[in-house]
């Protein structure tokens, strides 16, 4: 419905008037607040001729026949004058003496003091903000048990979506599974489907490496060539690499990378390490989570010499110098 021809300052001019209201064309929002007919070319509040249409499929002013769908937007010079009309705060009752143009009159609402539902912070320690109208009758404990329910109640519809969520995942992945096993049955006599589960075994390796922390190795010097005495250490990050989602068909290769006699030509005894120890800095090498190791894998490393290089990759065990 429109605005109340008496709030405004001075006259305002008819063309600005809603013949179904009597009142000044609401305020327009979104341009479709406002709406004309498009033969005959009255303009009216979108609600007012809304519900005139319902009612009676003509136009009010010359009863010419009309229909929702010849309602057409008005034009933009009836909008901007509509903009420039001076008028009354909403909160004159309330004490406010402000006059506004009529696109500002939104935005001095929402900072008029007079205005009873202006949002305002709790000042007795809940923090939390409400009307002005309501903070006489705002009582911290019950406002905060209320909220505490309410989100209680968005958790539990979350955890809900997320169980269902974790179904349909859990679900996806044993059909998965299947075909991968399905593929490796087949690429033993079909080269073509061969090829098609070696690449799907590499694009696997890829997108787990990009879940993986980067790690940067201070002290290459604190590197175990052989960890033939670790063997708690090496079942513990076979572990680990198993619970972060390492691709099962490379964990067994992984780890048995974690020896030199397992490494490439590069790195394969002191001698060749050492020389080889500028290069050690452009490794690309992602972090075992919580483990002093890392894993330096063939997909981020195909920068590097091959004498440095082996498939999938390696695990290198530290002592120290692990970030």
């Amino acid at each position: 419905m429109g605005f109340e021809v008496h709030r405004f300052q001075g006259e305002v001019d008819e063309e600005l008037l809603c013949p179904i209201c009597s009142g000044v064309l609401e305020e327009p929002v979104q341009a479709s607040d406002m709406l004309q007919a498009q033969l005959c070319e009255h303009a009216f509040c979108r609600v007012c001729i809304n519900e005139w249409i319902n009612r009676q499929p003509t136009c009010p002013v010359d009863r010419a026949p009309i229909t929702s769908a010849q309602l057409r937007p008005v034009p933009r010079i009836l909008r901007n004058l509509l903009a420039r009309l001076c008028i009354g705060c909403d909160n004159t009752m309330y004490g406010c003496q402000a006059v506004v143009k009529l696109d500002c009159l939104a935005s001095h609402l929402e900072e008029c003091e007079y205005n009873p539902k202006r949002p305002m912070p709790c000042e007795q320690g809940c923090g939390l903000i409400i009307p002005k109208d309501e903070l006489k009758g705002h009582h911290c404990v019950r406002e905060l048990r209320n909220l505490i329910q309410s989100q209680q109640l968005k958790l539990a519809e979350m955890k809900r979506e997320l169980g269902e969520q974790q179904f349909q995942i859990n679900d996806q992945k044993r059909e998965i599974h299947l075909l991968k096993d399905f593929m490796r049955a087949m690429r033993v006599s079909n080269p073509a489907m061969r090829a098609i589960a070696d690449q799907m075994e590499r694009d696997e390796v890829v997108r787990w490496s990009a879940t993986l922390p980067r790690a940067r190795v201070t002290r290459w010097g604190g590197m175990i060539s052989t960890p033939d005495g670790l063997l708690q250490v090496k079942t513990v990050i076979r572990r680990t690499l198993s619970e972060y989602n390492c691709p099962p068909h490379v964990i067994d290769e992984l780890m048995a990378n974690c020896h030199e006699k397992k490494w490439p030509p590069g790195l394969r005894s002191l001698e060749t390490r050492q020389s080889s120890r500028r290069q050690y800095e452009n490794y690309i090498c992602k972090r075992v989570p919580g483990k002093q190791a890392v894993l330096v894998l063939h997909c981020d490393n195909t920068h590097m010499p091959e004498d440095m290089m082996v498939e999938p990759g390696l695990v290198m065990i530290f002592a120290h110098g692990i970030e």
